[in-house]
This record gives structure tokens, C-alpha cells and sequence, in this order.
């Protein structure tokens, strides 16, 4: 098991036990990890994961705590999060880098003030660059992966880079599901910075007006079937609205659900379980879960 007095050793960042994780995801929604870590800088992520791996320790590693419902009970073992401080972002000659913690509309609006164009779509989307990259993340036509050049992983015990043709960038995923992502880099094309922020507000604007943002939620809940929306699907079966305690799938976007004021993680699991079942029976297709389910003692079926 984990050992406080060796991880001080080369550990400076923040360290606290049994910490509620609803304050950290955007769901608010999660019980006590019984290690949260917030490592110093990048070096000090990899000393530590170096040293979980090692000692065969349980843990998971969050951003802004998007894209994730964490169970009631919590996590047994060490949630890492690094949106904190491993969150540098900088260019270098005709390249923007960005660590791992660093929240992609803080990515968007520093490459639309440089009149870099590219990523101006993605304004919208919460989380951080590492979870962005490891998802493939995209809005409004564009994706993450278009202008990376590459990433900086942990991987088997060493610190690599990847080009992103080797990758595995596909429809919301990649190939760095194992790894840990450390920093990508970005070549951006230049474009005209009045334009390029114009769309960008008008990106916000769309998303304030199809999206739930006045209500705690985890983003998308569902990837979209081939041909066709998750939300579609769900809005046909006639589930918006639909509630479970005070988790809601929202009547705004049937693809979001919403945490009206106490949902339990409980509460969302059996939402999902609700939709996928009903999507399946009317139909006959599935529908594969995009948030990250941790501390579950259950699967999603």
C-alpha cells in the first residue's frame, strides 16, 4: 500500500486523505478517494507514477473532473489530478505546447489571441488537454487531433514522444487509452483574429443555447451511434425529462444529464442503464457510454 513518508521523499505538491471528489468533477457528484495528489509539475507526476505503478498501487488521474462519474463510496486507492499546476501552455517557435492540465477553452483563447486558427470550435468543450487528446475530443466539425504534431506520453516505465500518425486517432478515441499524457504539441495554421473571435463567441453562444450549462453535469453521456445522435435516439424513446432523485436527463439536450441539486451517482447510473436499455429495445441499437464510470463495484449493462 501507498507510504506517506516515502512519497514526501520526492513529492512537494499537494497531498490529502480520504478527500470528497465531488468538489473536483463537474458532475459534483463522488465520494472520498483515500489519496488525492496533486503533483508540483510535470517531473513530479512522472516520479509518482513511476511509484504507483511500481508498488502495484490503484489510481486514476483526473483534469477538471469532466467526462467522469465517481461512485458514491469514492476510490479506493490514489486520484491524481492535474489541471492544479501541470497545466503550462507556451509557444515554441511555430509550435503550442500544452501539459496535460491545461483546460482547453484556456488552449482556445491563447491560440485565438496569437491568431492561430484550428481550435476555435472546441471552445466549448470542459475537461483539460490530456483527457482531450486521449478522447479525441471535438465540436462543431473539428477535433483535437487536426493540427497536433505530437504527444508526450508515460509509457512502460518511460517518458516517449508520438507522432500523431501513429496515434490511432479515431472517432472519440486514440491510442493513448493506457498511457499517461504528459504535453501535446500544436502547429496552427495563422488567420485573421477579429474572425477568429467571432466564431468563437458564436460557438459559446450555440453551446448556451442547446446545452444544460446552468445545471452541474458530465458533458456528453453517450458517443453518437454511426448515423445518427445519441440524443435523437434518446429524445425519441421519450425520456427527456426523466428523473431518478435529483439526477434528470436534461429536457434541453437529451444527451446530457443534469444534477438538479443531491444526484447520487446511483441515481445517474440507473438513468443510464434506463436509456441504454430503452434505446436498445426500440431501436436495436446500443449506445457506448462516453464518461468514465470509476469505483463502481458494478458495470454498466
Amino acid at each position: 500500500m501507498i507510504s506517506i513518508d516515502e512519497i514526501k521523499l520526492f513529492f512537494k505538491g499537494e497531498m490529502k486523505l480520504s478527500e470528497p471528489l465531488l468538489k473536483y468533477t463537474s458532475f459534483r457528484i463522488g465520494g472520498p478517494a483515500d489519496y488525492y495528489l496533486e503533483p508540483a509539475d510535470k517531473d513530479e507526476l512522472v516520479n509518482l507514477i513511476r511509484y504507483v505503478q511500481r508498488n502495484q498501487i490503484p489510481f486514476i488521474i483526473i483534469g477538471s473532473g469532466s467526462n467522469v462519474l465517481i461512485s458514491d463510496e469514492g476510490y479506493r486507492g490514489v486520484v491524481i489530478n492535474l489541471e492544479a499546476r501541470v497545466n503550462r501552455l507556451e509557444v515554441r517557435g511555430d509550435t503550442v505546447m500544452a501539459e496535460t492540465g491545461v483546460r482547453t477553452p484556456r488552449f482556445v483563447d491563447f491560440c485565438v489571441q496569437r491568431s492561430l486558427q484550428g481550435v476555435e470550435m472546441l471552445v466549448g468543450i470542459p475537461g483539460t488537454i490530456g483527457g482531450a487528446v486521449i478522447m479525441n475530443a471535438g465540436a462543431n466539425g473539428g477535433q483535437i487531433s487536426d493540427y497536433l504534431v505530437e504527444v508526450e506520453v508515460f509509457r512502460e516505465g518511460k517518458v516517449i514522444r508520438v507522432a500523431k500518425e501513429e496515434g490511432e486517432f479515431a472517432y472519440r478515441r486514440s491510442g493513448f487509452i493506457r498511457d499517461v499524457v504528459l504535453s501535446a504539441a500544436f502547429r496552427l495554421p495563422r488567420g485573421d483574429k477579429d474572425e477568429l473571435m467571432r466564431r468563437r463567441r458564436e460557438f459559446l453562444v450555440r453551446r448556451g443555447k442547446t446545452q444544460p450549462l446552468n445545471f452541474p453535469n458530465s458533458g456528453s453521456m453517450f458517443k453518437n451511434p454511426p448515423g445518427t445522435y445519441a440524443a435523437k435516439l434518446i429524445e425519441e424513446a421519450g425520456l427527456k425529462g426523466l428523473r431518478k432523485g435529483d439526477a434528470q436527463i436534461s429536457e434541453l439536450h437529451a444527451n446530457f444529464f443534469v444534477n438538479l441539486g443531491r444526484a447520487s451517482a446511483t441515481d445517474v447510473l440507473e438513468l443510464m442503464r434506463i436509456a441504454r436499455k430503452t434505446v436498445h429495445e426500440k431501436f436495436n441499437t446500443t449506445l457506448e457510454p462516453e464518461v468514465k464510470l470509476v469505483g463502481f463495484s458494478t458495470e454498466l449493462v
